[in-house]
């Protein structure tokens, strides 16, 4: 094998594919990038067996020429050491060519270095998925689904499944639901969907937030295969492969309250910042706890009390106030968590007593929601 490339095209790809490669893996060969060279262009892979990720170089691209093939072939490079070497070449290009054996000679300008690779073809192969149920969304609402709902997945393995985010498809609409039994992140979609039926998927949240890293803020579709363990994201020139999460996800439907003895309509951010100031001093406590209660006339009291630490109180004007007085108590991080998701600039909190799950939603948007357990306080 032997290819001269584009230093800046290879530097990107050996970035993209390192999002798959862990140093922590029982299969040593999992350590390395497969790079194939064949006559269309060169092909690099990373995987840790959950996820693996392909990148493509094509030959050339809008006339350019990117990478200028000798001999085809087949290496695997220590992805750590291959990707400290590429990043600092001297030149623009880089020569790459395997010797007896696997010996790898990269060269760049005056730089030569000799790497040892190892045979290809122990490397696992990717998946192969057949594409009868794909449909296709835009790289950046992917994103937006992602950050909206990926962060209130549970952290704890004792339920596995949790640790996913539930991804469903009915008719022409896509739903994302992550929860951890404490809180709750829901987004819908419309997508053109060609597939007849509809079906449910659980990715685990890690890989969502590693190919949120790889996507683009652009309106490119992407297309996704689902097949009954793995998920295929197809972008331009890239792969991302994921194993789905076995199990059934809870039914979180009936969790939803569908009436509310007190609403409150808020400015998010100066929600958001009033509980931020009230959880400094709650820090401390094991639980981080803020306290909202609602006064007369429309205003609403965030405080926090830490008896060894100090306590904290400061009232907020709310839009309007609707239903029951109230008094509960709730985790800052989860409620600024679900703040932060929320693209409203006015918010609606909808609850239903001092002990059971509130939503938050924003004021023109039912696309999304984001529930959350209060705490028990006295």
């Amino acid at each position: 094998m032997r290819f001269i490339i584009q230093r800046d095209r290879l530097v990107h790809s050996v970035q993209e594919v390192m999002k798959a490669v862990t140093s922590r893996t029982t299969i040593p060969i999992l350590t390395g990038i497969k790079i194939t060279a064949t006559e269309e262009g060169v092909t690099l892979t990373g995987s840790d067996s959950d996820i693996s990720i392909q990148s493509f170089i094509p030959i050339e691209e809008e006339d350019n020429e990117i990478v200028e093939i000798k001999q085809s072939g087949s290496i695997v490079l220590n992805a750590r050491f291959f990707g400290d070497i590429v990043r600092k070449l001297p030149m623009d290009t880089v020569d790459i060519e395997i010797l007896n054996g696997f010996q790898t000679i990269i060269r760049s300008g005056k730089a030569e270095f000799n790497l040892n690779g190892l045979d290809a073809e122990e490397y696992p192969h990717l998946p192969i998925i057949e594409e009868d149920q794909t449909f296709k969304l835009p790289a950046d609402l992917l994103k937006t689904l992602i950050r909206q709902t990926v962060f209130a997945v549970s952290t704890s393995e004792t339920r596995p499944i949790l640790t996913g985010v539930n991804l469903k498809v009915e008719d022409d609409e896509l739903i994302c639901i992550a929860t951890d039994s404490h809180r709750l992140a829901m987004r819908k979609a419309k997508i053109d969907n060609n597939v007849v039926g509809s079906y449910s998927v659980v990715i685990p949240g890690k890989s969502l937030n590693e190919l949120s890293k790889l996507l683009d803020d652009t309106n490119e579709l992407i297309e996704m295969v689902i097949t009954e363990n793995q998920v295929l994201f197809k972008a331009k020139n890239l792969l991302f492969y994921s194993r789905l999460l076995e199990g059934n996800y809870p039914d979180t439907s009936r969790l939803i309250p569908n009436e509310s003895k007190t609403s409150i309509t808020v400015h998010a951010k100066d929600f958001l910042q009033a509980i931020d100031r009230a959880s400094l001093l709650a820090k401390e406590g094991k639980n981080n706890v803020v306290k909202l209660t609602t006064l007369e006339r429309g205003i609403i009291e965030v405080s926090s009390n830490t008896p060894e630490i100090g306590k904290v109180s400061e009232e907020l004007q709310a839009e309007s106030i609707e239903g029951e007085e109230l008094k509960i108590s709730f985790s800052a991080k989860f409620v600024m968590d679900a703040l932060k998701a929320l693209e409203g600039t006015d918010i609606t909190i909808n609850f239903t007593g001092a002990m059971r799950p509130f939503i938050i939603r924003s004021l023109h948007d039912d696309t999304m929601l984001q529930l959350i357990l209060p705490v028990r306080t006295y």
